[in-house]
């Protein structure tokens, strides 16, 4: 299948888009407000902000016309879905910290504790964000071959 120059680059932007979202909001916007004090609350801006691009990632692939413009737009949304199990696992290891710091006496240890587990938190999300990075790199050269990969082909086939 021949793929026009102007359906590559509009499937090559869901994957900027994507890259685009993990370098403003996870390595640049999340490490800001983590150095500027702001708190937990604060890491709820990048996040919220992720969530929206993601949030347009899916909506575009279904609502793409060309196959395969829709099904590298899929693509990126597969790997928002990584990204979303990263933002899960931190959620939860957050949520754990608050369980373990409530019934403590020390408000400083609990301060203490709590500044740890954030950090630790943030792992699975960061792991995620560059496996990620890495995964869409791979997917911006099968745009310029204008290959589909068989896992998308699968789940989304080609319009008769």
């Amino acid at each position: 299948m021949e793929v026009s120059e102007s359906d590559k680059k509009a499937a090559r932007w869901a994957h900027d888009l994507f890259v685009l979202n993990i370098f403003f909001f996870h390595l640049l916007l999340t490490p800001a407000t983590i150095m500027l004090g702001v708190g937990i609350k604060g890491l709820l801006i990048p996040l919220a902000l992720s969530l929206m691009v993601i949030t347009y990632i899916y909506y575009r692939g279904r609502r793409e016309p060309r196959w395969f413009v829709a099904a590298h737009w899929r693509l990126a949304f597969n790997r928002c879905k990584l990204l979303l199990v990263g933002y899960a696992l931190t959620a939860a290891i957050l949520l754990l910290a608050e369980v373990l710091t409530m019934g403590m006496k020390d408000a400083h240890m609990a301060n203490i504790l709590v500044t740890v587990i954030t950090r630790i938190a943030i792992m699975p999300t960061l792991i995620l964000v560059m496996v990620t990075v890495v995964m869409e790199a791979s997917a911006t050269s099968l745009v310029s071959r204008g290959e589909v990969p068989e896992k998308i082909i699968r789940v989304f086939p080609p319009h008769s």
